[in-house]
């Protein structure tokens, strides 16, 4: 091994882990009680196992007991000794608690959420919350999935990932995986914002019911509406050269609902219609701000297209297109495995000043997974290390047909 000062005495794959305090994972699984009747295979060993699956991006069981056999000697730097077979894989998806791993991306969450922020975010993004929802296709028909059912009778199914994520920290902070069939509005009622947070989503999380909390709440939101949705106007407010400039049509204050609705289904707002130039196109938005300037509105829904980003990142860089098990827990602990091992990836980015890909750094990572490289010292300066390889001459060991081979000039006779 050589002898240069990027090398270190743990594996890269041993460096993320250290980010995971070995005590949220056992105290999580004693909480949840996922290692009761296991011999070998515990919650840590699972963990492990799976973060093992995504930075390699294996896509069968097959796959990640070859993978893992072949450096086993390198196990017991991540703290394991076994390398679980195929059959005890598949069984652990099936039947150990996919809200195990749940819990542990949410603590984890929760103590490297300091990380995350980026210190030239506005004040604004810093109270910004962006809700979306993104899903995912399966081959087999396990979760319910929408649409008509095809002329051959086989409807592949999927899964729907509920999002919710500080705009200034681009991670999940708050998930709800369930069927694609499942409607958008039933997550809001799950959404817990400080008072003065703002919080955009587009037309498909339509609810009266919860627009009215979030107002009571002082919970601002921003959003599109829906070609559905019926209001009254109760007054039309002026809109000034600049605003007429910046693309601003109309800016009305209105009560959202039918007269004919219940009290607790109609909420007040505001109406703003913004036409995009860039696009050619007209916004019709709605909000429960009346201080915010109709432009600002616009912005602010513009900054949805964030966690549209993040759904791109997590899908292009992590194995979430074939899964370890055709069963809802198994794709389950797979996503919540992917969720971890992103905010381990995002959180190190996060610490580089130097400027990376996201792509990048999960490729250097898929590649050199158990090599011994000190992944921060690297990422810091990829070309030094690089430029001194490359100056450095390499010999090549003899070969029995090399001239400077001791056997040079031995005759072979076949």
């Amino acid at each position: 091994m050589s002898k240069n000062t990027y090398f270190t005495g743990q594996p890269i794959f041993s460096q993320l882990l250290s980010l995971i305090p070995r005590s949220i994972i056992f105290q999580t699984a004693q909480q949840y009680q996922s290692d009761y009747y296991t011999k070998k295979f515990n919650t840590y060993s699972h963990l492990i196992t799976m973060l093992f699956v995504v930075f390699k991006q294996c896509s069968s069981l097959r796959e990640v007991e070859m993978g893992m056999s072949i450096c086993h000697n390198k196990l017991k730097h991540l703290g394991i000794s076994y390398v679980p077979a195929r059959s005890t894989l598949a069984e652990a998806n099936i039947r150990r608690n996919s809200e195990v791993f749940a819990a542990i991306h949410k603590q984890l969450y929760q103590r490297l959420r300091s990380f995350l922020p980026d210190s030239r975010t506005s004040k604004r993004n810093k109270k910004l919350f962006i809700i979306d929802s993104t899903t995912v296709s399966l081959f087999q028909q396990i979760m319910g999935t929408v649409g008509n059912k095809p002329i051959n009778g086989k409807r592949k199914g999927g899964y729907k990932v509920h999002t919710l994520i500080k705009a200034d920290e681009d991670v999940p902070q708050f998930i709800k995986i369930g069927k694609a069939a499942s409607s958008d509005k039933t997550f809001l009622k799950d959404i817990k914002l400080a008072k003065g947070s703002i919080v955009t989503f587009d037309k498909g999380y339509a609810t009266y019911k919860q627009y009215r909390r979030f107002t009571e709440e002082k919970v601002w939101i921003v959003t599109r509406a829906h070609e559905n949705a019926i209001w009254t106007v109760e007054k039309q407010r002026k809109i000034t050269d600049y605003h007429k400039k910046m693309g601003v049509i109309s800016d009305t204050d209105v009560m959202m609902g039918h007269t004919t609705h219940k009290q607790g289904e109609r909420v007040a707002g505001r109406i703003v219609v913004y036409y995009d130039k860039a696009s050619n196109r007209s916004f019709t938005f709605y909000t429960n701000n009346k201080q915010f300037s109709p432009v600002t509105i616009a912005q602010i829904y513009q900054k949805r297209w964030q966690i549209e980003v993040l759904f791109k990142r997590i899908k292009q860089n992590y194995p979430l297109r074939y899964f370890l098990g055709d069963n809802p827990n198994a794709i389950r602990i797979q996503t919540w495995c992917v969720l971890i091992a992103d905010l381990m990836v995002k959180v190190i980015k996060n610490g580089i000043k130097r400027k990376w890909s996201f792509t990048g750094i999960v490729s250097l990572i898929r590649q050199n997974l158990l090599e011994y490289i000190d992944i921060s010292l690297y990422l810091k300066n990829p070309d030094k290390v690089i430029r001194k390889f490359r100056e450095k001459k390499i010999n090549s060991p003899p070969t029995l047909f090399s001239s400077t081979s001791k056997n040079a000039g031995l005759e072979i006779h076949f």
